[in-house]
């Protein structure tokens, strides 16, 4: 049992055992954690609680792994940056790589570096692995590439190990003959036929930090890694080739391990600038000057980063009855309306631009430039919930026909259903905060710079990183599977935030309420 979750015991415990004494005093009981009155009390209310032995080296693992979060804290280092070990910056290579945006990490003992998608439409890592059929590999069949890319094998790092069937992460779990089997998984996306499946391992991602009262330093954080032997569809023909990090709230995905092992807030940024190169932060929960709109629900779960579009606005013109849903998602290389919507917006567009249209085979709003340049592109923006504007800075993208001409075609396009997508190409020149543990979306104009002061990686890492926590997954539940929206996005579990409730107490009992609500406010750094 890890000792979050003590934490949580030792707190509940604490509440129950305040007592009332002659006089209005309080008295109070302080119960261990791993004491046989803290393990009667879950007994009694049905709960299977192991823990380990006193003075055992799991017992001293764990309340050192807890002091170690506990001088993080201290130290303000919740508000430091992470970024991959690589570098922050993000990479993209245009039709050569279906259009997606890519990080260079590494992973496991000794490391192997992987060119991973960055999607925050799903929530699994996963790598090529120990491969019956992936996508190739070798640099020969990537003229943009001067490296190999890799293949993970679990047997090649000392720091992995498999994840059991019996783990409360396992959805496949039940399936398994045995508890103690590897947990297989199988990841269906919505790009027709795409799909990725395997077993889930645990090891380290090689992270750097920045911020807080540290200088820079080397982080080992433990993960969560999709063993991926056989992928299908647009991962065998040029998408994400090297894997995918899902960057979903997901509790399996790389910012919600990172978040529960006390490194940095449940929260990182992404930032696409009009080259198309970026930057990735972990932490990172954006400027005090951000537009700011709230995560709202998909059939009653939070379980996916969904804002509220109130309405789409062309030129000076705001569409009526036009509001969605949208999933905000840099795995999608564009931007998708639901049908209705997108009809509205698209004659509204040809009114507007005063040019002839040449519908391309997949595209079917573009428009070859003239000798006079490109047509005058209407302005359009996204009014979000609470009347917050997201302007889209270049609604266009250029693509050149086989006779050397160069089209400009809008990078929106319908999509079945009442769920639109805002994809990769509207968040350009926009420093785009992914905050869940605030429920926020931020965005703010950004040129894409280093945010972390001086996010540069060294010619070698730092000799020792920091001491990393053990893998809380005994504390989560989460779905790895399910189905995706273009190109990437997995199915999600129920968010169940937690919640805390103070019984009523007179004035005289001042100080112990403010003791027990401190307690409550301070559990979620915590744990």
């Amino acid at each position: 049992m890890e000792i979050r979750f003590m934490v949580f015991v030792l707190t509940a415990a604490l509440m129950l055992s305040v007592e009332l004494a002659a006089g209005g005093t309080f008295s109070s009981r302080l119960i261990h954690g791993y004491s046989d009155e803290a393990m009667s009390f879950w007994a009694s209310k049905g709960k299977s609680v192991t823990c380990p032995k006193r003075e055992s080296v799991e017992h001293m693992r764990l309340l050192l792994s807890n002091d170690l979060k506990r001088q993080r804290l201290k130290l303000g280092l919740q508000k430091q940056l992470l970024f991959p070990s690589e570098g922050s910056k993000t990479h993209f290579y245009g039709n050569d790589l279906s259009w997606l945006h890519y990080a260079w990490i590494d992973i496991g003992t000794p490391n192997a570096s992987f060119l991973v998608a960055l999607d925050a439409g799903s929530d699994l890592l996963w790598v090529p692995c120990d491969c019956v059929q992936c996508a190739p590999l070798s640099s020969s069949y990537y003229s943009m590439l001067d490296k190999d890319l890799n293949e993970y094998s679990p047997t090649r790092s000392s720091t992995s190990k498999h994840l059991s069937c019996s783990n409360r992460l396992c959805e496949l779990g039940p399936n398994c003959q045995s508890p103690k089997e590897r947990c297989p998984y199988t990841v269906n996306y919505y790009s027709e036929n795409t799909s990725s499946s395997g077993f889930l391992f645990e090891d380290q991602l090689h992270m750097t930090s920045v911020g807080g009262h540290e200088h820079q330093g080397s982080v080992l954080a433990p993960i969560i890694i999709g063993c991926g032997s056989k992928q299908s569809g647009s991962y065998l023909n040029g998408a994400a080739p090297d894997g995918v990090m899902g960057l979903g709230p997901g509790e399996i995905s790389v910012p919600s391990l990172l978040a529960k092992s006390g490194f940095v807030p449940h929260s990182f940024s992404l930032c696409f600038d009009k080259s198309n190169s970026g930057t990735i932060f972990f932490g990172d929960q954006g400027p005090e000057n951000q537009r700011l709109s709230s995560f709202v629900s998909l059939d009653g779960n939070y379980n996916t980063y969904i804002v509220e579009v109130q309405r789409y606005c062309l030129g000076g013109t705001c569409l009526k009855q036009n509001g969605f849903q949208a999933l905000v998602d840099s795995g999608s290389s564009f931007t998708y309306l639901p049908s209705e919507i997108f009809t509205k917006v698209v004659t509204e567009f040809e009114e507007q631009i005063n040019a002839t249209r040449l519908a391309t085979e997949d595209f079917p709003y573009c428009y070859k430039a003239s000798s006079q340049g490109l047509p005058n592109i209407p302005s359009m923006k996204l009014v979000l919930a609470a009347n917050q504007s997201f302007v889209i800075q270049n609604p266009v993208f250029t693509i050149s026909s086989g006779q050397g001409d160069n089209f400009y075609c809008v990078g929106i396009l319908p999509i079945e259903g009442m769920i639109g997508i805002i994809g990769q190409n509207l968040m350009q020149g926009y420093r785009m905060v992914f905050d869940w543990e605030n429920m926020k979306l931020g965005w703010s104009y950004s040129k894409c710079q280093d945010i972390g002061g001086s996010a540069k990686v060294p010619p070698t890492p730092p000799p020792s990183g920091l001491a990393s926590n053990p893998l809380p997954t005994n504390e989560q539940q989460r779905n790895p599977g399910g189905h995706a929206v273009a190109p990437a996005i997995a199915g999600k579990a129920t968010l169940k935030p937690s919640a805390a409730s103070l019984h009523a107490v007179s004035c005289r009992h001042c100080a112990m309420s403010y003791l027990l609500l401190s307690l409550v406010l301070w559990l979620p750094y915590l744990i």
